[in-house]
């Protein structure tokens, strides 16, 4: 088994990807999904979970592998330079899949327009949500379709800053120290921008997102 991958040498992995397929390697491609498909398959398993009336339709794997064809296609059009491009392209993709997911399960005409009716809970499933995440709410509740998508909205309308260190950190599952070698700035920024973040989502929707 491979050793673990510290933040400087995933970078320079990625960025040797991103070389390569730019030079016409078609491997390099699979090596981009496969080192961000199992944080993607760990991000929609965590939604999934927070979202019960989402998860009796949808499966993580599904989600998954609709985000990962969606950066294809993207890897397909767009000539994507460096390792930050290549992670604020993942990060919009799984954003807009969440949101189409939950828009075409809540429409008039989805799947879930006429099932009121909660899922079972298991006796041992907790309450609590997972640390520093967002999208949990302190009261432990179920969140709506409507909390979803409002949730991810409102990451799409932080500022620039604030987004892409919401997007590194929360959607493609890095370390603050990750990304602060991706945007090359201190820890101490990111820790600042990602506090911020976090309490405009909050302040966004209501309260409802704990920081």
């Amino acid at each position: 088994m491979p050793a673990p991958m510290t933040p400087g040498t995933t970078t320079l992995h990625l960025q040797g990807c991103l070389d390569r397929l730019r030079g016409g390697d078609p491997a390099a491609r699979e090596e981009l999904l496969r080192h961000s498909q199992e944080r993607l398959r760990k991000l929609t398993h965590r939604m999934l979970s927070r979202f019960p009336a989402v998860h009796r339709f949808e499966q993580t794997d599904d989600v998954l592998q609709n985000v990962l064809l969606r950066i294809t296609r993207m890897l397909d059009r767009v000539e994507v330079a460096s390792v930050r491009d290549y992670l604020r392209l993942a990060a919009t993709n799984i954003r807009r899949e969440l949101i189409d997911l939950a828009r075409h399960i809540s429409g008039a005409e989805g799947i879930g327009a006429n099932q009121a009716t909660p899922p079972p809970r298991r006796p041992d499933q907790s309450d609590q949500g997972p640390a520093n995440d967002p999208a949990a709410e302190s009261s432990g509740d179920a969140l709506s379709l409507a909390d979803w998508t409002e949730f991810h909205e409102q990451v799409a309308r932080l500022s620039e800053e604030e987004k892409e260190v919401f997007d590194l950190l929360w959607y493609n599952g890095l370390t603050q120290e990750e990304a602060a070698e991706v945007l090359a700035v201190s820890l101490s920024t990111i820790k600042r921008r990602w506090q911020s973040a976090r309490l405009g989502l909050m302040n966004a929707l209501g309260g409802k997102s704990p920081v």
